[in-house]
């Protein structure tokens, strides 16, 4: 076969998700924020649901996500996009909704409205980005960032005596009644990609069931925040976040 022949579109292993625009991504090189938005596009695009699901998108580095991703989309104030999303599922039953937060959004200020959407039950997906940082303003120490490591607010490191425990808010919200589904995935290779569509489909199908509140949790990285290049970076989570954050299914109701 000829390359040109090869190079056609029809011929092409692999292509961008249909439901993913043609905006620029501002996110950092490195970051997982753009895996886990393919990952999205991909789940929405295979359900045949783009023209019956709404995000709901936080503040953070996700700020922008409705400028990637061509669904309707509701812009939340700061950790309040559970409630937002509660609102948007109750009236309107025939809707799948989601909401996209990381660590600060979903743990932090929002750690209220997520806790008993969850408890509730609330037949949503919370799509939970935990790179153990504020990665939006400035690299700052964040409820999951771990023992010992430094940020901009803790360049020694995290002190437990001083600052606490680092917070794992998927196993707390595993407990409660209302959560059908919480599983913690990553997107650093392609085997784990894999696995994490998988999870998010399911989470995706739960919602439109009506069994209750689903959390796909992606342990991630921040190459700028924690100052390291995306390899780098991508061998320090393996080395230090999953160990604290194991990936797998902190519960899974069928």
């Amino acid at each position: 076969m000829e390359l040109t022949e090869i190079i056609k579109p029809e011929n092409l292993v692999y292509e961008k998700p249909r439901l993913m625009n043609n905006t620029p991504m501002h996110y950092c090189p490195g970051c997982s924020h753009g895996v886990v938005h393919k990952l999205i596009a991909e789940v929405i695009a295979d359900m045949g649901m783009e023209d019956c699901t709404i995000g709901v998108s936080p503040v953070g580095c996700a700020v922008f996500a409705y400028n990637y991703l061509d669904i309707d989309w509701v812009e939340a104030a700061h950790g309040r996009a559970p409630a937002v999303a509660t609102a948007l599922k109750r009236l309107n039953k025939d809707k799948m909704i989601f909401t996209y937060q990381g660590d600060g959004d979903l743990a932090a200020i929002g750690t209220a409205e997520t806790i008993h959407a969850a408890n509730r039950g609330e037949n949503i997906v919370i799509v939970f980005v935990n790179n153990a940082i504020y990665g939006m303003t400035g690299g700052q120490m964040a409820p999951t960032t771990l023992e010992g490591m430094a940020t901009a607010t803790c360049p020694d490191g995290r002190d437990i005596a001083l600052n606490g425990y680092p917070l794992r808010i998927g196993d707390l919200l595993a407990q409660l009644e209302g959560t059908c589904l919480v599983t913690r995935q990553s997107v650093q290779t392609a085997g784990a990609v894999r696995k994490a569509k998988k999870m998010l489909r399911k989470a995706f199908e739960n919602s439109m069931a009506g069994k209750g509140c689903s959390v796909v949790e992606f342990v991630s990285t921040c190459s700028s925040g924690w100052k390291m290049t995306p390899g780098q970076s991508n061998k320090w989570m393996e080395e230090n976040m999953f160990p604290f954050y194991p990936l797998g299914d902190l519960k899974n109701v069928e």
